[in-house]
């Protein structure tokens, strides 16, 4: 049962335990093999994805697990699908290749379209994100005892930017970041790879993120409902909550905010110098 705490401690235990998997090929050379997107994989993400599912199997035999390594028939079946694990087992590939530490390992439980539960661990670093729905989120820094975290309140003052922090991504910025920084000058913009980015949302160290570059269901599931346990937003650029097992796996543009004033602004300034519509 979701409710049960035990189930997001072993999710914790196995996500950590991926990483472990991963950091046995982290600055070895190896072969990098390029998917159907041009996207790079790595013996690492088959690594992770192959201990993922069996533990996760192991754990609860009748949850079925959609994984970015899945194979073409599980990504069809999964249309039937009530409740299900929802994972990235690397997240953040690029930075792996890069040694930048900046890559995690993503696992949520999806029930009805809506995630419930979210672990992303971040093994060059170990620290461990974690939340359930109605509960609250979680940072576990180096196996000690797991911290609440909250996001952040908007710095009141005169000065729409002052005190901001934005995060974007390193590697997939696209141009509506580019217009938010230029209506928000002044703010602090960190750049960054992976799911971390929701997490710095979560624990209060950033304010907003805005994706507009292409995401799939598995790279923000986990991260979701961390930054909504912790009382953040996902939102698409529309204002709707981030729905998953779509039929298309792919997500619109998204805006994740702590302070849902402050995602109301951003989302209208990014309406108002995009003519009106938020197509990307």
């Amino acid at each position: 049962m979701v409710g049960d705490i035990v189930m997001l401690d072993s999710i914790r235990q196995i996500a950590v335990e991926a990483g472990i998997e991963i950091l046995r090929y982290y600055g070895r050379q190896g072969v990098v093999e390029a998917k159907a997107d041009n996207s790079p994989l790595t013996q690492a993400d088959r690594a992770a994805h192959a201990y993922i599912c069996t533990r996760l199997r192991a754990l609860d035999a009748g949850i079925p697990v959609l994984s970015e390594e899945s194979d073409e028939e599980e990504i069809r079946e999964r249309k039937s699908w009530k409740r299900f694990w929802l994972v990235d087992p690397l997240d953040g590939t690029k930075e792996f290749i890069k040694q930048t530490g900046e890559f995690t390992v993503n696992i949520a439980l999806i029930e009805d379209g809506e995630a419930v539960l979210g672990v992303v661990h971040v093994p060059a670093r170990e620290w461990t994100y974690s939340a359930e729905k109605g509960r609250g989120a979680w940072k576990q820094i180096d196996g000690a005892p797991a911290e609440r975290i909250r996001v952040r309140p908007a710095p009141a003052g005169d000065t729409p930017a002052a005190g901001l922090t934005f995060v974007a991504s390193r590697d997939h910025a696209g141009p509506q970041v580019k217009r938010l920084l230029e209506v928000f000058p002044g703010v602090e913009a960190r750049s960054m790879g992976s799911a971390l980015k929701f997490c710095l949302v979560a624990e209060g160290e950033a304010d907003l993120y805005l994706r507009d570059a292409p995401t799939m269901e598995w790279d923000v599931a986990a991260a979701q409902c961390i930054v909504e346990a912790a009382g953040g937003q996902v939102l698409t650029l529309e204002k709707r909550p981030l729905v998953y097992n779509k039929d298309d796996l792919r997500n619109p543009a998204l805006l994740t905010a702590g302070d849902r004033a402050l995602a109301d602004r951003a989302l209208s300034l990014i309406l108002e110098n995009n003519d009106g519509s938020s197509n990307l």
